[in-house]
């Protein structure tokens, strides 16, 4: 039986999804996320040391977040078709991003997600990944008042 064949012994299904940009719903659901994100980032206090490493104003920021997170969940290719490659390690690197970056980044965008609905199976796929990519962009030490041992 070729792939294009309906087995009749199997139940029918809902089709699934291909592409996390799909779940999330598309690029309407992807700006919502997004200007959820720098709007509570620009509001709630606990994430007062994300917002200082950010320009004044948070337009470009936002564009390109979006424009990004399509491209990755599966989308359109809005930023590489503008900037190529992300690099994001070395667009990241003149800012100062250590664990307190990265976790309030984390709780910002996982926040963002619970208040734009996206699907909590996704949701949850999304914070692992986040994590992964958040914690490779930290450029600072741990905790760099600590003494060395």
């Amino acid at each position: 039986m070729s792939n294009d064949d309906h087995d009749p012994m199997t139940p029918e299904e809902t089709p699934a999804l291909e592409t996390p940009f799909e779940w999330i719903g598309g690029e309407e659901r992807v700006r919502a996320l997004v200007q959820r994100f720098y709007d509570l980032m620009d509001l709630e206090p606990g994430y007062v040391q994300l917002r200082a490493v950010h320009a004044p104003v948070l337009d470009d920021a936002r564009q390109k977040l979006f424009w990004f997170l399509c491209g990755w969940l599966g989308g359109p290719q809005h930023y590489t078709d503008r900037f190529g490659h992300p690099r994001l390690r070395a667009r990241h690197l003149p800012f100062k991003i250590g664990v307190v970056e990265r976790d309030q980044w984390l709780a910002c965008m996982d926040q963002a997600m619970t208040e734009t609905a996206v699907p909590l199976e996704l949701h949850q796929s999304l914070n692992g990944s986040f994590f992964q990519t958040a914690d490779w962009m930290r450029n600072q030490p741990d905790n760099p008042k600590s003494p060395t041992p």
